[in-house]
């Protein structure tokens, strides 16, 4: 082989290895941009005090869904490239049915077709992003290092939030809405709530990366959320972790599906009965009272009732796509139910969705956000596919379904615990089907 062959060839490695390292670091920025844009938003740190403040969820509409829209064709095209049969695998029954019903009853036959459109919309963008996030990493080490620098960064944002503007990294009591939380910590979100959420994800998260090989960056990881969880004084999202933990611990030990079944869907029927079931049934009621529970669920009760009389008038196709609360479909109210006018949900997802996209809604999301996840992990398992990453995305769904009994998060456009929540989904969706390397 002549001399300049042999340069020839030396220029074209060099140049293939530069370019998969620009493809390396663009596949890095999608991934950890786009978790750090939906847990931080465009709009953080937002001024509770503020006499104009409305909802933490509004503002800046357009830009969030200008960068949703642009990270969605950019996290398509990357998968499109290195992964189609991951893409493709997406294109099931249950999902298409699932938007399909939604496009039907929840835009074309909204009570307020144009908030409707305008809201689905951005939660397609967002969703799309989340299907896409886990077909960007080509080995587990990958994922683990993307996700726990995803992870600090949030955090460092949120510390140096309570520690240079603490005014608006927590709860005060000049708050308009709220006063009595002050001196919760809530960092870049607007309510400690939310802050408490992911800051628990965030611990299955850390335990992920110490078990997948980088300690110190998932230790790390892990107190710091530890402690800014413990200064939200999240007491449901605490509660919950400790119920996940030990519950998902048994998938070691327990191989059937019916059996783990049975025993990881226990609580979340304990808490739907005890909760909104029990304002539809005296019998519940009463069930419910013997429990070891806040029967009142800090005062959730009060708006339960209130939205299962609502959905009672629409049953089947619901008021449309998040077009419920805050809309002209809430009027008439009688005294003392003033306050239902400015709710901006129900404090429970599966009520909600009723309310947007009626009960059949309600039973196809059931089916694809909450039946089938742990179908997948159980495939996944018996594919081959068991081990750290399963156990995450196992712990976060579980998590995301018992939550939803008591917050409201599905389907809620860029809600930094919904967009967490769906990585989850798809993530089972994809091992249940394919290996990922280490």
């Amino acid at each position: 082989m002549s001399e300049l062959a042999i340069i020839s060839q030396g220029r074209a490695l060099i140049g293939e290895i530069r370019r998969l390292q620009v493809m390396d670091f663009v596949r890095a920025a999608a991934f950890i941009g786009a978790l750090l844009v939906a847990w931080i938003s465009l709009r953080p740190f937002v001024d509770l005090g503020n006499q104009g403040f409305k909802d933490t969820s509004t503002g800046n509409e357009t830009m969030t869904y200008l960068v949703f829209g642009c990270l969605a064709v950019w996290t398509v095209l990357l998968a499109m490239r290195d992964d189609m049969r991951g893409l493709a695998s997406l294109l099931t029954p249950g999902y298409l049915l699932f938007i399909g019903w939604i496009v039907v009853s929840g835009v074309l036959l909204s009570t307020e077709p144009s908030t409707s459109i305008k809201r689905f919309a951005l939660t397609a963008s967002v969703s799309v992003v989340a299907a896409m996030l886990l077909l960007l990493p080509k080995t587990q080490s990958e994922l683990a290092r993307w996700l726990g620098i995803a992870a600090l960064a949030l955090l460092a944002v949120c510390y140096l939030g309570v520690v240079f503007a603490p005014q608006l990294s927590m709860h005060m009591a000049t708050d308009i809405q709220e006063p009595h939380l002050a001196g919760d910590w809530r960092g870049a979100f607007g309510h400690k709530n939310v802050a408490a959420a992911v800051m628990a994800m965030l611990l299955f998260v850390a335990i992920y990366v110490m078990r997948a090989g980088a300690p110190v960056l998932g230790a790390s990881v892990g107190l710091l959320a530890l402690v800014f969880l413990f200064n939200s004084a999240g007491k449901t999202s605490s509660a919950l972790i400790l119920v996940v933990l030990a519950l998902t611990s048994l998938t070691g030990v327990i191989r059937s599906f019916w059996l783990r079944a049975a025993i990881l869907y226990a609580p979340l029927l304990i808490l739907i009965m005890a909760g909104v079931g029990a304002v539809m049934s005296d019998h519940l009621a009463n069930i419910a009272k013997m429990l070891p529970l806040d029967t009142s669920f800090t005062g959730r009760t009060d708006i339960w009732t209130f939205a299962v009389q609502a959905l009672l008038l629409r049953p089947w196709i619901g008021y449309g796509f998040a077009a419920f609360w805050g809309s002209g479909s809430i009027r008439d109210l009688p005294q003392g139910m003033e306050w239902a006018k400015y709710a901006s949900h129900s404090h429970n997802g599966y009520l909600d969705t009723a309310l947007s996209i009626g009960l059949p809604g309600l039973a196809l999301l059931m089916s694809v956000l909450v039946i089938a996840p742990l179908r997948n992990f159980h495939l996944a398992e018996r594919g081959g596919n068991s081990g750290p990453l399963a156990m995450l995305l196992l712990r976060i769904w579980l998590f995301g379904i018992y939550l939803s009994a008591l917050e409201s998060f599905f389907l809620d456009r860029a809600d930094p615990i919904w967009f967490t929540f769906l990585i989850a989904v798809f993530g089972l969706h994809y091992l249940a089907r394919f290996r990922i390397g280490e």
